[in-house]
């Protein structure tokens, strides 16, 4: 299963994204049945993208957080590259559509 850092302030978060060029933010809350059912699924896909980092925020700890991304509810699974926001999933994941749209994205940076 896909390693994950815990990212416990908006710049820590910030460091992070800036750190690797390509970045997945995992936004959720501890009561969020939906999110715990995601994370694991989404920890197994990006199994696939080695060189996609995933951190994680709990909203609860880091409030700032909803504003700095625009978060209305969770979960929030946003994937960075060069520190630009590129895709953005949020409460329903489709995972078989994420998994295509992030193999065509890691595509073309494989073949730069």
């Amino acid at each position: 299963m896909k390693e994950m850092t815990e990212l416990h302030s908006l710049a820590a978060v910030e460091h992070f994204i800036k750190q690797h060029q390509f970045s997945f933010i995992y936004i959720s809350r501890p009561g969020c049945t939906v999110c715990h059912a995601v994370l694991p699924q989404l920890r197994l896909l990006l199994d696939q993208f080695p060189k996609i980092a995933l951190g994680h925020i709990n909203a609860d700890d880091v409030e700032e957080v909803a504003g700095r991304f625009s978060v209305f509810t969770v979960p929030v699974l946003l994937l960075f590259i060069d520190g630009t926001e590129f895709l953005r999933e949020a409460r329903f994941v489709h995972f078989e559509q994420l998994e295509e749209r992030l193999k065509r994205i890691y595509q073309l940076y494989e073949d730069e």
